[in-house]
């Protein structure tokens, strides 16, 4: 994707989310995600003439284990702008004596390009 440097960040919102039962990594990061996507709304685009498209959308996600987490199944889940996902070491593992609850961490970024002459719909 293009240079992050050549954009503006516009939103920033974390999440939590996690799975009781069979450690998944992509189910706990799925509901991170989720979490933060319910935190925000972006009514720059209703006011505006900028389209969602034009919107970069980088989510990170915390767990303990990374390499587990399906990237894609994640990116497919983002209703809106060009996505990448990204997992990185973080959250929590939290054994429960025959389970182990995984614990996720996302954080959610929205970016677009500057922006001159923006003008509110009537």
């Amino acid at each position: 994707m293009d240079d992050v440097s050549a954009t503006h960040r516009v939103i920033i919102e974390m999440g939590m989310g996690n799975d009781l039962h069979g450690m998944d990594y992509t189910k706990a990061a799925g509901r991170a995600i989720e979490d933060a996507l319910r935190h925000s709304s972006l009514p720059l685009f209703a006011v505006t003439e900028v389209a969602h498209a034009e919107m970069r959308v980088l989510v990170t996600v915390g767990v303990q284990e990374p390499g587990k987490v399906d990237l894609e199944a994640l990116t497919a889940q983002l209703p809106r702008g060009k996505a990448e996902v990204t997992a990185v070491p973080g959250g929590l593992n939290v054994p429960t004596g025959g389970d182990t609850i995984v614990i996720a961490q996302a954080s959610v970024e929205a970016f677009l390009s500057p922006q001159t002459g923006w003008r509110l719909r009537k």
